[in-house]
């Protein structure tokens, strides 16, 4: 069967954020299966890079799915301070009051603890070198929907939607260790806009301008 046939991608509904949050986990070790990395709390990842775009934005969510279910999305803000924002006055407090802040060396949290640090420490990274792209983006894809050309349509449909609302640009932030979505990235016409070292590798940040 042709993968348009195989393959859907729609906008997001109520109703897909477990199977998001799967694909977040799956996807979650620089775009390898993090779920060992989550034992005590698989929903970590996804309350961090995924809930959030659902609940604040749905409007700019959609999710690839086959016949076995969602295996992909890819997810936006059209105004990355707004969003920010709304995430601090909305989103965190509830995961606040039910993850306390870590106490202890860093060195001995888990996984899911580093996460519960950045809910009450959010990066909201957006420097005044990013203001010509002041949308941003998260994509994800589980394995039998990578290397289809289904990354790329995701990716240009989201831009587009991005563009008719008045953005002049997107970034998005990556693992200094994930090669692959690097490339990617650079194939689309992203160019790099900063990298920041850290413990894990760090991270690379990403622009591209959009058509007016």
């Amino acid at each position: 069967m042709a993968d348009h046939e195989t393959f859907r991608l729609r906008r997001a509904r109520p109703g897909d954020r477990d199977a998001c949050y799967r694909v977040c986990l799956l996807t979650g070790d620089a775009g390898r299966d993090a779920s060992a990395l989550f034992p005590d709390d698989p929903d970590a990842l996804g309350n961090l890079f995924v809930g959030p775009y659902l609940a604040l934005e749905p409007e700019l969510a959609f999710v690839l799915e086959d016949d076995e279910g969602v295996c992909g999305y890819v997810l936006g803000a059209l105004d990355t301070p707004t969003f920010y924002r709304r995430m601090e006055e909305e989103w965190l407090p509830p995961l606040r009051a039910r993850h306390p802040r870590p106490v202890g060396p860093r060195e001995q949290w888990t996984e899911a603890q580093k996460i519960y640090h950045e809910f009450h420490e959010p990066d909201f990274h957006f420097p005044p070198a990013f203001a010509p792209y002041p949308s941003h983006l998260h994509i994800d894809l589980l394995p039998r929907a990578q290397g289809r050309g289904w990354g790329r349509r995701m990716m240009e449909h989201l831009m587009r939607e991005l563009a008719a609302r008045g953005s002049p640009g997107v970034h998005l932030g990556l693992s200094a260790r994930n090669d692959r979505a690097w490339r990617f990235y650079r194939k689309l016409g992203f160019e790099e806009l900063e990298r920041i070292t850290t413990d894990d590798g760090g991270v690379i940040y990403m622009g591209r301008r959009l058509p007016v």
